[in-house]
């Protein structure tokens, strides 16, 4: 187990092992996060974080969510801060009670926030933890499993761009431009196909 959560009547004690060298606390606070990392990252920006489905895979619902009678889902999520991506999520999700089923796949509330309207702190196991270097940009990754009676959920989280965990705001801020200066590119352009030539001015 590469974390490990402890606690006294006079201590409180998270070890994560196996993580890269270079992890930084604030790092390491996202990859300890049990169901609260939507939370987390809007405490640490200062902005709301939005989840945008990508997709979403359901078994059939023949019957009620139960041991006998498992409903499953596959999904992938974007968690969205200032127009910025700020987190990937891809998770397999179990089900096996009527009471998930019904706040999970009909009210729509994430899998973090399925936790807290249950009221429970789920078990945390951390999985796996690596870096990656994509396209320039170092990505943080950690694969993890939050389980709780009725509701398991496997998740590979992969976080775009360990540099927003260092500049922060700033970060924040130079992703957005990019991002407007894109679109305002792509909407200025003027396609081929749709200019017309009127002697030598294309209209």
């Amino acid at each position: 187990m590469l974390a490990d959560d402890s606690y006294s009547a006079t201590s409180t004690n998270v070890e994560l092992a196996c993580i890269p060298d270079d992890t930084t606390g604030l790092e390491r606070i996202m990859l300890a996060a049990q169901g609260d990392l939507q939370r987390l990252l809007s405490s640490y920006f200062g902005h709301p974080i939005f989840i945008e489905l990508i997709y979403a895979h359901c078994s059939s619902r023949l019957t009620p969510a139960s041991l006998e009678n498992p409903i499953t889902q596959s999904r992938q999520v974007h968690l969205v801060c200032a127009s910025c991506t700020v987190c990937i999520a891809t998770s397999t999700v179990t089900i096996t009670s009527p009471q998930c089923e019904r706040l999970f796949l009909d009210e729509k509330f994430p899998i973090g926030q399925t936790f807290r309207r249950l009221n429970r702190t789920p078990k945390f196991s951390l999985l796996n933890v690596e870096t990656k270097a994509i396209n320039g940009k170092r990505e943080l990754r950690r694969t993890y499993r939050l389980e709780t009676e009725g509701f398991v959920a496997e998740i590979l989280e992969v976080f775009p761009d360990r540099d927003m965990f260092v500049r922060g705001e700033a970060w924040l801020m130079e992703r957005r431009a990019n991002l407007d200066t894109t679109c305002t590119i792509a909407t200025d352009t003027k396609p081929e196909w749709l200019s017309v030539r009127k002697g030598n001015v294309v209209h």
